[in-house]
């Protein structure tokens, strides 16, 4: 569970992130929308977990590999931004947000149960 302050910072590190991103994302990816989806900051503040989605892009590990190798550029970048609102800038790890992928597994799984015959259509046929 997490504590207001955690929410707050948290808040603060995804607008400021996601203005990183427009920004000067498109030195990272060329032509790939990145979008800061989730914030998860640690207890003591120090540690920041980002969940990425990314947008017109094949290969999402590829570009999360790549916003890992600027993760210290990026937070530098961070760190200018929100130096006046923290005593610390978190580390900052990247992960990739899978959940519209989660979500349209489960929508082919759905569509492909409605398509099965209902248990009780099967009884109504003897």
């Amino acid at each position: 569970m997490e504590s207001k302050r955690q929410q707050k910072f948290a808040g603060v590190i995804q607008k400021d992130l996601a203005e990183i991103f427009q920004r000067e994302g498109m030195n990272f990816l060329p032509n790939t929308l990145v979008t800061i989806t989730k914030v998860r900051v640690t207890p003591d503040l120090a540690i920041a977990r980002v969940f990425l989605s990314f947008f017109n892009n094949q290969n999402n590990s590829l570009a999360l590999n790549t916003i890992k190798a600027h993760a210290s550029e990026i937070r530098y970048k961070l760190g200018s931004r929100i130096k006046d609102q923290a005593r610390i800038v978190p580390h900052l790890e990247f992960f990739i947000d899978d959940t519209n992928q989660y979500v349209e597994r489960m929508d082919k799984l759905f569509d492909k149960i409605s398509k099965e015959p209902r248990q009780e259509d099967k009884l109504g046929e003897d």
